[in-house]
């Protein structure tokens, strides 16, 4: 139920500005990646949002209140995952242009609706599982070019490593949000958001043996921002969803690739080619059909929804 009156277009506008702010934080992981590890990534991205949760979590009065736990060990292994998810994204952000890591990265839903059935009990028919059949032969055409340059005269193992990369984080991202819909009966969403958070930040200091450098003055500034940033974006996220209904602003998710497109394109001299667009493309129908037909099934993923990020 919404805490708010409803207010369709400033859920739109919230929702979109958390999309913009979550693909800007993603282009300023990607300018450091040659030389700031994903770990330690992880690490800022995390860590630097801490405040400005809480500083939302005061303004509304729920501090007190907002994280109260019931299911640590649900927090503990949404973390696990979430945190997997984000580390090996922000690994594939350096090794594939932005457009391609925003474009694997909406396999996670459709993902999500495979696992909902498998450990959810969830009943999926024919109609989704033929949305997810879909976005998943646009998966395998932006895949098949990275996969092909493994062999041939002009082997690129990082380009295939990293589409493996983001493959896998986004795996992980769905796994995450199956955690978050079971603690979403439990849990308050700021108690969800502030706790993955910290224990992402925790786990992303065990990685700190494995290579963590020492960032110049323009690196640790853009880390800062992007952990400051994904906070806000997922402030405004979850914000986005008290004033309007999940199946009104989910598809604006996919704004995000014109944002990554133009982003890509002008700071990282990124052209998009032909497989990767037919592939966005889709994804993005089979995401829409999905979010059109739970709509008209009348499922509440809204809370669900406010908990998920690009990023686990």
């Amino acid at each position: 139920m919404l805490s708010e009156q409803p207010q369709p277009v400033k859920g739109i506008m919230l929702k979109v500005c958390a999309v913009m702010l979550f693909i800007i934080m993603s282009a300023l992981i990607k300018a450091t990646s040659e030389h700031v590890p994903a770990g330690q990534a992880v690490f800022f991205r995390s860590f630097f949002a801490i405040p400005v949760i809480l500083i939302w979590l005061a303004l509304r009065g729920n501090l007190s209140t907002g994280l109260k736990v019931t299911s640590v060990m649900g927090h503990f292994w949404r973390g696990v995952v979430g945190t997997t998810a984000m580390g090996l994204s922000f690994a594939g952000l350096g090794l594939l242009p932005l457009p391609e890591v925003t474009a694997l990265g909406y396999a996670a839903p459709l993902l999500v609706v495979i696992f909902a059935a498998m450990f959810l009990n969830e009943q999926v028919g024919v109609f989704r599982i033929s949305a997810v059949a879909l976005g998943l032969v646009g998966v395998l055409i932006i895949l098949a070019p990275r996969l092909t340059t493994l062999t041939g005269p002009n082997v690129q193992t990082a380009e295939a490593v990293g589409a493996l990369l983001v493959m896998v984080a986004a795996i992980c991202a769905a796994l995450a949000q199956i955690y978050i819909r079971k603690l979403v009966a439990t849990e308050e969403s700021s108690a969800i958001v502030f706790y993955f958070s910290v224990t992402s930040t925790i786990l992303a200091l065990l990685t700190l043996p494995f290579g963590w450098v020492w960032p110049t003055g323009t690196e640790a500034s853009l880390l800062i921002l992007a952990g400051v940033l994904g906070g806000t974006a997922q402030m405004f996220l979850t914000s986005a969803y008290r004033y309007a209904d999940a199946s009104v602003i989910a598809p604006f998710d996919y704004a995000s690739m014109l944002f990554a497109l133009a982003i890509g394109y002008v700071f990282f001299d990124e052209v998009p080619t032909q497989p990767m667009l037919m592939g966005a493309a889709l994804i993005i129908l089979a995401g829409i059909i999905i979010i059109v037909r739970e709509r008209y099934l009348g499922l509440k993923r809204g809370r669900a929804r406010a908990m998920h990020t690009p990023q686990g």
